[in-house]
């Protein structure tokens, strides 16, 4: 199995409900470094995995949708505790929707799968991973 990972980031503002979160129920601030890893399990002709500018792009502009936002207050996370692990898979998830849209460039029509994870911090990080 090939891979090709990029990396972003984005800054948020959240809050959470339930006793699980503790402080993390106020209003706080998070920033997350984002790695978005592309698998197949052969090259395509050019021999890569996928256009690393085209994914490097697409998870830039998903970033950019995400950062500068208080997720409490869009519309698409109404209601929802948008942890690490939740908004790994709503990237992924985005970066799927962009690769069968053929934003990664014909090559990416291969992938077979798409895991992002969201570095917390140094010591904490949460990953989605998804087949395509």
């Amino acid at each position: 199995m090939f891979s090709v990972t990029v990396r972003d980031h984005i800054m948020v503002a959240h809050s959470f409900t339930g006793e699980v979160f503790g402080p993390a129920q106020r209003l706080h601030g998070a920033t997350f470094v984002v790695d978005a890893t592309f698998r197949r399990a052969e090259l395509d002709a050019d021999n890569i995995v996928v256009d690393i500018g085209r994914a490097s792009e697409q998870l830039h502009a998903i970033c950019g949708a995400l950062s500068y936002r208080n997720l409490d207050g869009e519309p698409d996370f109404k209601g929802v505790n948008t942890s690490t692990e939740f908004l790994a898979k709503v990237i992924a998830d985005r970066l799927a929707d962009a690769a069968r849209a053929g934003e990664l460039g014909a090559g990416a029509r291969d992938l077979t799968g798409i895991s992002v994870t969201l570095h917390e911090s140094h010591i904490a990080w949460a990953s989605y991973e998804r087949t395509l």
